[in-house]
């Protein structure tokens, strides 16, 4: 009989040991790599690495461990890199526009087919349409809008006073903003310029972005929804091209050649550039360092106003396991919810990318005391999806060596466009 329960005992801490790794493994927290872009300016990864130590007090058992990966550029190359060696992240913040290379990767998962329950899908229903147009193709929703922008129009209301124009009276129309600028640029005795009256960047990998904030209000848009197609050399196109090169050919209120996107928020805020076109993302940048009052406006009107959307998209990743993805799909939503995105809006200039964001206490108090928050957030009712095709990398290099041969006079805008709609039509032939 002793012996018996003595068997039964040992049998019984057998057991028990045995059943420890199991338990143990079922406490071990869900890991979830995050590749962040953080070159877009300002204290970012202070800012992202308190939102995800808040997030992992409320979600004890999933670990967010982000990797700050450079430029957007970056991230991408870095992500597709990881993605071949067999080691990519779970979740990412990349641009919108990098949905139809991820697709042709077979990078990533469709996110309405992990929200598929019905809160996921009144969350997915409740961004911006303008914002959604960058995250959904082919009948599904392939990333969240998370650090989303426009383009708006920054202008420095002393100077608006010293030209003798109206500070809270920015140029609406194409003809306003070539007549204010000329009234604002200023020359010394020399003839030399000292004080520019616009500055559009058009260097480095943002030209077409910018461009579309030409060919929007020209009522002219760049490419299809299914991403497989794009009008380059429409009239309407190179009309607009045409006004971008006359600024600084024919106005001269712009410098020629090509103007560099980092520099812009820098030549504006030591007053070397009157109005600038830039991110809504730079407004947190602006307001912090800038020693006059200025004013944001949205888009000078031609036949319409409008904008493209801009700016970064959360996507989950194919090979993450199904407690990752759900993992990273909790994230998602967590930072997406009003407060947190409310909260996020007001600590880096982004847009707040819900309605309901907008409607919460802290975001209708900062929209009192910043209205210039509020004009991208009413501009998006005529923005529209900002430039994306398949092999994206490459059709937009395509466009954006065209737009600077036409600035820089190289060749004529139609010359340019003409050529680059010839060379997309290539690059895009296999996805028609």
């Amino acid at each position: 009989m002793r012996r018996t329960v003595l068997k039964s005992l040992a049998a019984m801490i057998a057991g028990a040991f045995l059943s420890l790794p199991a338990a143990h493994a079922q406490n071990k927290p869900v890991e979830v790599e995050f590749y962040y872009p953080v070159a877009v300016g300002g204290p970012i990864t202070k800012i992202i690495d308190n939102m995800v130590s808040d997030f992992e007090k409320e979600n004890a058992g999933i670990r967010i461990k982000p990797v700050y990966a450079g430029s957007y550029q970056d991230s991408i190359a870095k992500a597709l890199t990881a993605l071949k060696g067999g080691n990519p992240p779970q979740l990412a913040v990349l641009l919108s526009t990098d949905m139809f290379t991820l697709i042709d990767e077979d990078a990533i998962v469709p996110v309405d087919g992990l929200a598929k329950d019905e809160a996921g899908k009144q969350w997915l229903g409740g961004f911006y349409d303008a914002f959604m147009q960058n995250s959904r193709t082919g009948g599904h929703v392939w990333g969240v809008p998370f650090q989303r922008s426009t383009i708006v129009m920054y202008y420095n209301k002393t100077l608006f006073k010293e030209a003798g124009l109206d500070p809270e009276h920015p140029p609406a129309t194409w003809q306003e903003l070539v007549d204010f600028s000329k009234k604002l640029t200023k020359k010394d005795a020399s003839g030399n310029v000292t004080q520019w009256g616009l500055e559009i960047p058009s260097g480095g990998s943002f030209a077409y972005w910018l461009f579309q904030a030409l060919t929007t209000p020209n009522d002219a848009i760049l490419m299809n929804e299914a991403g497989n197609q794009v009008m380059l050399d429409k009239p309407a196109v190179v009309e607009a091209a045409q006004f971008w090169r006359d600024l600084a050919a024919k106005h001269g209120v712009m410098p020629t050649g090509t103007i560099d996107w980092g520099t812009t928020p820098k030549d504006f805020l030591e007053k070397k550039a009157a109005i600038i076109w830039t991110t809504t993302g730079n407004l947190t940048n602006i307001r912090a360092n800038a020693s006059f009052p200025f004013g944001v406006a949205m888009m000078p009107k031609h036949k319409r106003g409008g904008s493209p959307t801009g700016g970064g998209n959360f996507y989950i990743f194919k090979s993450a396991t199904p407690a990752q993805q759900e993992a990273a799909l909790k994230f998602a939503r967590w930072a997406t919810s009003p407060e947190r995105a409310a909260e996020w809006s007001i600590a880096t200039g982004y847009v707040a990318v819900t309605p309901a964001a907008w409607q919460t206490d802290k975001m209708k108090k900062y929209a009192q005391e910043v209205p210039a928050a509020a004009v991208a957030r009413d501009q998006l009712d005529v923005s529209v999806a900002e430039f994306s095709t398949h092999e994206n990398q490459r059709v937009t290099k395509v466009l954006n060596d065209a737009l600077q041969a036409a600035l820089t006079g190289a060749k004529t805008p139609q010359q340019a466009l003409t050529d680059a709609q010839r060379e997309s039509d290539r690059i895009l032939r296999s996805y028609k």
